[in-house]
């Protein structure tokens, strides 16, 4: 048996045999234990009469499989991953009763238990490919059906799935719920959400005059903190938005929001019942960077109710349209029809910083990337398929037109609703409406890896006038292709302390030289820059006069979108061993103060903390950090009062803090002996400044649990678990080792602060005992765990050693390494080149010190 994977193949050959699923009827029980749940399913679908197939089901036990009236034994078809149908009839109908497992995985149905009140709480999340772990189902997008869910649960519950609720029963062991069936979908978008959650209730009239029911959930324990009034505007704006955009109202009968527990992602777009990461509750006061970067998981969710459950892919090499293209719109409908209208700006600094960086890495793949199995399409949930391709597709939009793209949407709904399609089908409808052909766009931005990178070339006469500017394009060696680009070229020149655009000029760059148009004879401008309103896919340098002008008065820029422009291309610069990594951290300290939009200051601080980590020459390291510090919490006492900034300040202070005069402002701010005017030393803040000392070796373990004691939540487990494996001993890195890699004993998101905590460190004499170990154990990792959790171990636990030792040991690791394991050796080859980048930006950290 193949296990838990599926290829495509197999999903083919067995479309070809299932030639339509009518129905699926689902009953569960959630009242039977604390490990496992009854499961019965009864699958109706017409099928090659005499021909066989299988039928997914990750069960603990099958009891039972009856196929057209005729018992199986499950000893004889069922392997507890798969069930074996022979002998098929035209028509079928096929019945499993089984035992499933609940999960603290995040995969399939994730049971909890709040740690506040006692209360259990379940939610599902099958994408890719688990709702296999709830009932026995044809897991492949392609097979869609309609879906009946029956829940027996206990009393005092909510229950809620894709549909609304036909009935409410009561029974022996609590509430029977039933659902109205349910569209035709595919049954990775189907959900089932239980426990005794919270609601507010709201309502929305659809452009055919539908009033759709809303509602928003929450754990009792946390619905306090949620502003709901947000996410209902947000959501109402948004569905106007995409109503009006794509010609057609909202497909579904109602949509439902659920914040929900341990998730492992930030949201998922099941249909008309939407699951979305709970830490977008806020009990503290958070970034409006984190506010923004929720109102976009809203939209985007919610884009998905057209394009990827309405019309749904055929299979999964073409998930990054699904996503991308609901990344895309997120944005488009943020600035467009909400308060959020700088969200361009946050794309440029958040989703292309994702995008360049994952591109850049020797795991790179097309947009469009071959999908051969369930591996594949795993890892490849990545920057390429949600941030490049959105940046590609504005683009597209760029190129085609708007309204043209849109009106080919809402021919596309039209043909396709309720079934699948592929690139090719949108393509169509894209070429009619624009009139371009496409083919040749397609293969150049889809079908190719690689980012290229725009240079300007100037030439003035003695009286600095331009004669000639050219664009050089230039693409890694590796990924050799030149490719369009539209884009604008901005002039700026500094007038009364200011950068102000004088002049602009939107053309193509096609080739590897291209003349920008209709600037000779003007006169030089102080900077010049490529891609100014960020609409090409490429890292873009300045010359040397703008990039001097650039680094002087970067704060200076009056709009905040060239400014995140010039942010990305002196971090893309330093990460190219362009620019001496100490000249980027000069140029943080000296611009951060000014910087207006939370997310671009998000953005470079994490810039800046891997810099310092990673690209600063070793023997310059401790210096540079305790300037960095140094000068952040000095920007931190002069920002506004309670502002966005002052927040994100005082917090970067607190992770550099390394001194004893640092740990002792730390000290003091906690202690509220040191007072900043506006900030409230919260709950979440308090455990930021609470690690921050752990790390510097100022608390321990029992400042931990004590804390812990106060903050008996699960969002304080885990800020407990990052606090704890701080440590800076080697008993408190053995520790989580031992935790994670050996005895599996933490729930999903526990592991993930875990292994935060664990890598939280300067000193690389903690983390280097366990490079050896390292490759000892990620195999059997791999092996013995879900692709989640082995995920987060393999990626979270490479060694964070700038050291030759750690590219040498990964070498002999995959060298030695099936082929066949494809993610594993992806997932190393992309630690080991983080440590080679590492090295090479450190060996040009070389600057003049006079």
């Amino acid at each position: 048996m193949p296990g838990l994977n599926l290829t495509r193949q197999e999903a083919e050959e067995r479309a070809a045999v299932v030639t339509r699923v009518d129905s699926y009827r689902v009953e569960v029980d959630l009242t039977a234990s604390e490990t496992v749940f009854p499961s019965t399913t009864t699958v109706a679908f017409d099928a090659v009469a005499g021909s066989s197939t299988f039928i997914d089901a990750i069960t603990d036990r099958v009891h039972r499989v009856t196929l057209n009236g005729r018992e199986l034994d499950p000893a004889e078809v069922s392997d507890g991953v798969r069930i074996q149908l022979p002998d098929l009839a035209e028509r079928n109908e096929l019945t499993v009763v089984a035992d499933a497992l609940y999960t603290n995985t995040g995969e399939g149905l994730h049971r909890f238990v709040d740690p506040v009140d006692g209360e259990v709480y379940l939610y599902s999340q099958f994408e890719v490919p688990d709702s296999r772990r709830v009932f026995a189902v044809f897991e492949q997008p392609d097979l869609k059906a309609e879906f009946v869910f029956s829940v027996t649960a206990p009393a005092g519950w909510t229950v809620v799935s894709n549909q609304p609720v036909a009935s409410t029963e009561a029974a022996e062991a609590g509430t029977v719920w039933a659902f109205e069936p349910t569209p035709r979908i595919s049954s990775y978008i189907t959900a089932l959400v239980a426990g005794p959650y919270d609601s507010v209730t709201d309502e929305v009239t659809s452009s055919d005059g539908r009033v759709v029911p809303m509602a928003v959930y929450a754990r009792r324990s946390l619905m306090g903190h949620l502003d709901h009034a947000e996410i209902f505007e947000l959501t109402k704006q948004g569905m106007a938005f995409y109503e009006e955009q794509f010609g057609v109202p909202y497909p579904f009968e109602k949509y439902d929001q659920l914040f929900v527990p341990e998730f492992n992602a930030g949201a998922m777009e099941n249909a008309g019942c939407v699951t979305i990461l709970e830490d977008y509750i806020f009990r503290s006061k958070t970034t409006e960077a984190m506010i923004e970067r929720r109102a976009i998981t809203v939209l985007h969710e919610l884009a998905h109710m057209w394009f990827g459950d309405l019309v749904t892919m055929r299979w999964w090499n073409d998930l990054w349209l699904n996503e991308s293209f609901a990344e895309f719109m997120s944005h488009l409908a943020a600035v467009a029809n909400t308060r959020f209208d700088n969200a361009w700006t946050t794309f440029s600094a958040m989703e292309k910083t994702w995008a360049y960086r994952q591109d850049q890495l020797p795991s790179t793949h097309p947009i469009m990337a071959p999908i051969r199995d369930l591996h594949d399409v795993q890892v490849n949930f990545d920057g390429i398929t949600y941030a490049k391709g959105a940046s590609v597709l504005r683009q597209l939009v760029a190129w085609v037109g708007q309204e043209q793209f849109m009106r080919a949407l809402t021919a596309y709904f039209g043909k396709h609703s309720w079934g699948n399609a592929t690139l090719a089908d949108l393509m169509v409808e894209l070429e009619a409406t624009s009139g371009r052909e496409l083919s040749s766009w397609s293969e150049a931005w889809l079908e190719t890896a690689g980012v290229n990178t725009l240079t300007p070339s100037v030439e003035t006469d003695e009286e600095g006038a331009i004669q000639r500017i050219e664009v050089i394009q230039t693409a890694p060696n590796d990924h050799p292709v030149l490719r369009p680009h539209r884009m604008t070229a901005g002039f700026y020149d500094l007038r009364d302390g200011a950068l102000v655009r004088t002049h602009g000029v939107e053309f193509d760059v096609d080739g590897e030289r291209t003349e920008v148009p209709d600037v000779a004879g003007r006169p030089r401008p102080d900077l010049i820059l490529l891609n100014d309103e960020d609409l090409a896919y490429a890292k873009v340098r300045l010359d040397e006069r703008s990039f001097d002008v650039a680094v002087e008065h970067l704060r200076d820029f009056q709009e905040s979108l060239p400014r995140a422009v010039v942010w990305g291309a002196a971090w893309d610069s330093t990460r190219d061993g362009q620019v001496p990594a100490r000249h980027f951290v000069d140029l943080v300290l000296n611009n951060i103060d000014a910087e207006t939009d939370s997310t671009t200051i998000l953005t470079q601080l994490r810039n800046l903390a891997t810099t310092l980590r990673l690209y600063v020459r070793p023997d310059a390291q401790q210096d540079t950090r305790e300037k960095a510090a140094g000068r952040l919490w000095e920007i931190a006492r002069e920002a506004d009062a309670g502002s966005d900034r002052q927040l994100q300040f005082v917090q970067a202070f607190a992770q550099h803090a390394s001194t004893e005069a640092h740990l002792d402002a730390v000290e003091s701010l906690m202690g509220g002996e040191t007072a900043l005017e506006g900030l409230e030393i919260d709950q979440d803040l308090e455990w930021k400044l609470l690690t921050a000392l752990v790390a510097g070796g100022r608390r321990g373990a029992e400042d931990v649990d004590a804390a812990a004691a106060r903050d008996n939540t699960s969002t304080g487990a885990q800020r407990a678990a990052q606090a704890r494996a701080s440590i800076p001993t080697p008993e408190a890195k053995e520790e989580v080792w031992r935790q994670v890699v050996e005895r599996h004993e933490l729930p999903n998101v526990i592991q993930r602060s875990a292994i935060a905590g664990f890598n939280n460190t300067s000193r690389a004499s903690l983390l280097r005992p366990f490079i050896g170990r390292y490759f000892e154990a990620i195999e059997g990792v791999w092996d013995g765990l879900s692709h989640e959790i082995s995920q987060q171990i393999i990626g979270g636990l490479f060694p964070q050693v700038v050291d030759r030792d750690v590219l040498e040991a990964s070498e002999r690791f995959l060298s030695g390494l099936d082929e066949g394991k494809a993610s594993l050796r992806r997932q190393v080859m992309e630690g080991r080149d983080g440590i080679e980048r590492a090295l090479r930006v450190q060996a040009a950290d070389e600057i003049d010190e006079a």
